[in-house]
């Protein structure tokens, strides 16, 4: 413990304390701080500094000394998430005129059972071609065409149902959502 002595300038190692040697004991140096304190410290806690106590490093150093601590620090790589793409859905307009030239001469029963046809047939295209989602448009109505609909959806476990996008569709679309995992 020779580097110890009085009058020698210290710094303590986990404070922000400077000061000088008063009084030393068998393990421990009393230190008079920089703000005039007189205080006990163990000389495992204690530096010893040079009176040139300014630190002198270059910028050169500095690049060094920073570039040896990157290389050393694992980078770590963000894999940027794709953004799932919302896929349009398929569209099946079911409104009589875009399905036939000849509406005039129909009934309204055969008008219904075209339209529910051509539905089926659309659904049973999509679930064959894995296309997840299928808008219905059917049109506001009397509900006849749209509850039939309904009715023909539930009878499928490996769909789900539910009202089209308002601002898109209106009140007159349903849209169909097909669960490729049941498939």
């Amino acid at each position: 413990m020779s580097k110890f002595e009085v009058g020698v300038r210290v710094e303590v190692l986990d404070d922000a304390i400077k000061g000088y040697i008063l009084k030393l004991g068998d393990r421990s140096a009393t230190v008079r701080t920089t703000d005039g304190f007189d205080m006990e410290f163990m000389f495992d806690e204690l530096v010893v500094i040079n009176d040139d106590s300014s630190l002198k490093v270059s910028n050169i150093d500095v690049y060094h000394a920073l570039s040896e601590k990157e290389s050393k620090i694992k980078k770590r790589s963000f894999v940027k998430k794709k953004k799932e793409k919302q896929v349009p859905a398929m569209e099946v307009d079911l409104h009589i005129e875009k399905l036939t030239a000849k509406s005039k001469s129909m009934t309204n029963f055969d008008i219904l059972n075209l339209q529910l046809n051509t539905a089926r047939g659309q659904l049973e295209f999509a679930i064959s071609k894995r296309i997840q989602r299928v808008v219905f448009i059917h049109g506001m109505g009397e509900g006849v065409l749209k509850s039939e609909l309904h009715f023909l959806f539930s009878r499928y476990d490996c769909i789900s149902y539910y009202d089209a996008n308002y601002r898109e569709y209106g009140l007159g679309a349903t849209e169909v959502y097909i669960h490729q995992s049941a498939l």
